[in-house]
């Protein structure tokens, strides 16, 4: 029986400590330096240990980190296109020696994991943000982040002592996990639906056509840090279990959440996350207009023309590309520029700004362009933001 995709690498990373090794890092890390670098660097480290970022051990190295902005590659040759960077300043660098061993932190009571220094280094924040997010305009929200950053960086390999703390741990699951699910449902072909999005009904049409050629969809909403104006991990789960329970075959969608921080980083972003779900064992990936996009720094089909730069073999798993899908008055049903020959007025558009917009004042969508069920769900969140 045909098995599963194999994870980027070749393996799947496990640098998580259990037992007696798991005993031994919890004296070590109440004697080792602590620092406390917030929940996106932790998931992150996390998401290194259990394998998500696989084949990475660890946050990069300075000829790590100038290989992948230059070349989208790895030094072992491996595609990989995002920063994976431990940020910080120069009052918590400097004292570090490389090959000294420190404690990263939750909050006083939990630790994480530790890290080993392999090494330092000073980093050229404006050389980093330009390569990858093409700008260095401080608007966008991942350049921000850069600049603002630390002007160090540290490198070396995670030993993970505990999960984050989140609320959504129900449905965050290790790439183990997820490939254990889905040998157990008969599935050897999974189509990733990545998202930081509720689902409207173009999402939904996307989605179907997975169905249609694949064993399985795997929705994977990310749960770490997004811009301002972004839906809530509560409103997003919330919603997709309501668009699954009443309209999906359930034995066919698995949502599992993954707790990373959105970059906005566009078309490098994109490979990015099918980097990843491949190492959750999907076969392919879905990438629409737009994806990983802010604002209009990115051409909206940036995104599907950046996998043209790379073999198939180098990414390893099957991209779908998907154009504009709307709404078709006269077809009487959802539609693309592919399939429906009719006139843009005789479409509606669907977007989430115009389904926001629309609950913004008031107003219910029409169920052309989100689920009643979604809508009711979608209304909770723009309550909870008027009442606090």
């Amino acid at each position: 029986m045909k098995g599963l995709v194999e994870p980027h690498g070749g393996k799947l990373v496990d640098r998580r400590l259990d037992g007696e090794d798991r005993e031994q890092a919890l004296e070590e890390v109440q004697n080792l330096k602590r620092l406390f670098p917030g929940v996106d660097i932790l998931m992150d480290a996390e998401k290194i240990a259990i394998g998500a970022f696989s084949p990475l051990e660890g946050f990069m190295t300075h000829r790590e980190l100038k290989e992948v902005l230059e070349t989208m590659h790895l030094p072992t040759g491996w595609v990989w296109t995002l920063p994976v960077i431990f940020q910080v300043d120069d009052d918590t660098a400097i004292p570090i020696k490389e090959g000294e061993r420190v404690g990263l932190w939750y909050d006083e009571h939990t630790p994480i994991a530790i890290l080993e220094v392999e090494e330092k280094y000073r980093l050229d924040k404006v050389w980093v943000a330009e390569k990858t997010f093409g700008t260095v305009d401080e608007a966008h929200p991942g350049v921000a982040k850069v600049l603002q950053g630390g002007d160090w960086a540290l490198a070396g390999k995670i030993d993970l002592i505990h999960p984050v703390p989140h609320p959504w741990r129900d449905f965050e699951f290790t790439p183990q996990e997820t490939r254990e699910i889905f040998q157990k449902r008969g599935w050897t072909t999974v189509v990733a639906f990545q998202t930081r999005n509720a689902p409207h009904r173009a999402h939904e049409y996307l989605q179907r056509v997975a169905l249609e050629i694949a064993d399985g969809l795997f929705v994977q909403p990310i749960l770490g840090s997004k811009k301002p104006g972004d839906f809530d991990n509560e409103t997003i789960i919330n919603a997709y279990k309501a668009l699954i329970q009443n309209y999906f075959p359930e034995n066919r969608v698995f949502l599992g959440g993954l707790s990373t921080p959105m970059r906005y980083a566009g078309p490098k972003e994109a490979v990015f996350h099918a980097i990843v779900r491949k190492n959750y064992g999907a076969s392919h990936f879905m990438v629409g207009r737009d994806h990983a996009g802010v604002g209009n720094y990115y051409d909206p089909f940036a995104a599907q023309q950046i996998f043209e730069e790379f073999e198939d073999h180098e990414i390893g798993v099957q991209i779908i590309k998907f154009g504009y899908v709307f709404y078709c008055h006269a077809c009487g049903g959802l539609a693309s520029d592919k399939t429906c020959g009719h006139t843009d007025e005789q479409r509606l558009k669907i977007s989430m700004t115009k389904v926001r917009e629309m609950l913004k004042r008031g107003e219910t969508p029409p169920p052309e362009m989100v689920r009643p069920e979604v809508a009711e769900v979608l209304k909770e969140f723009f309550h909870r933001q008027v009442t606090g």
